[in-house]
């Protein structure tokens, strides 16, 4: 039995988009965020694909990172559909895009990196990637706001400063030393432990604490 909308259409004689998946996979360098980027023939990009039969929109993104950038294994979530028919002048394509965090050094070397500043790169991107790296940043900095480095970035042990560096790097300005402190000991546990990597006193190491 064929099914028809009320219309008496067929499913086929529906018009069909193309439906692709882009990857803005953000870090941190130098105390500033970046977006990885490729270059493709229509320009500078976030990594993407064109979702291929039967495959699911997670495992197109992982191929995307895969082919695109070479890395494997990394966490990532969904964001929101694109669907402005004319974000595309190759034809009526659909873009789930999606949002990354990774420390820099588990990029491969030579990844192409574009500073993002005022939430916006600082390049401009091709079709409508400004607008996912927009809406990543966005993403990141409410998941930011109230818990200490949620994605790992710094690992499991690190100082106080370490944090408040990546939490300013991620919102894109100072944020109070003592209001930060306040804010995110409740989250963390004291190792015991004193790190002098930075100048002045040593500084004491802490840990995620585990969270319910």
């Amino acid at each position: 039995m064929v099914w028809r909308d009320d219309l008496g259409r067929a499913l086929t004689d529906h018009p069909r988009p193309s439906v692709a998946v882009d990857v803005a996979v953000l870090t941190v360098v130098d105390d500033r965020l970046h977006v990885v980027a490729v270059e493709g023939p229509h320009g500078v990009a976030l990594p993407g694909t064109f979702l291929h039969p039967g495959e699911r929109l997670a495992d197109a993104a992982v191929r995307a990172l895969r082919t695109k950038v070479g890395v494997s294994d990394l966490d990532f979530h969904q964001l929101a559909m694109h669907d402005d028919p004319d974000r595309d002048d190759r034809g009526w394509v659909l873009s789930m895009a999606h949002g990354a965090v990774t420390p820099a050094a588990a990029l491969p070397p030579g990844t192409r990196l574009v500073a993002v500043v005022d939430g916006r790169p600082t390049q401009r991107l091709a079709f409508d990637h400004d607008a996912m790296v927009a809406h990543a940043v966005d993403d990141l900095r409410a998941r930011y706001a109230d818990r200490p480095d949620p994605d790992h970035v710094l690992g499991e042990r690190f100082t106080l400063l370490d944090l408040r560096r990546l939490h300013e790097a991620v919102a894109d300005r100072e944020l109070p030393k003592d209001t930060f402190r306040r804010r995110m000991l409740p989250f963390l546990s004291g190792t015991g432990e004193f790190s002098t990597a930075d100048v002045g006193r040593p500084a004491e190491v802490f840990t995620p604490r585990p969270q319910d």
